[in-house]
């Protein structure tokens, strides 16, 4: 029997949309969760809602930029994950900090 590891089992469970929204959302609560532990925020506080249009927002961005670059699965759902986490303003500071250095 062949080994598959987490992200496939999600896949051959949810398929591909809902393992990369779950990976999103993770992403999001894992900046959320840094967030609640420097004392920025309350867990359960209205700021966790604005959270989801950001974790959908994010996972169609990188969705868009797996595809792009040709990326698989489970690459993919990390690609969007990572993204997640760093949020808007992270990405912004990444792809900045990409375009400034091909000058």
């Amino acid at each position: 029997m062949p080994e598959t590891g987490f992200l496939e089992t999600l896949n051959g469970f949810f398929g591909g949309t809902l393992t990369t929204l779950i990976g999103a959302f993770t992403g999001r609560l894992m900046w959320h969760s840094g967030e609640v532990k420097l004392g920025n925020r309350k867990f359960f506080g209205k700021e966790l809602l604005w959270e989801i249009p950001v974790a959908i927002g994010m996972a169609i961005i990188g969705e868009a930029i797996a595809s792009y670059w040709g990326l698989g699965q489970p690459v993919r759902t990390g690609l969007v994950a990572t993204l997640a986490y760093l949020g808007p303003r992270g990405a912004e500071a990444l792809l900045t900090a990409w375009f400034c250095r091909k000058r």
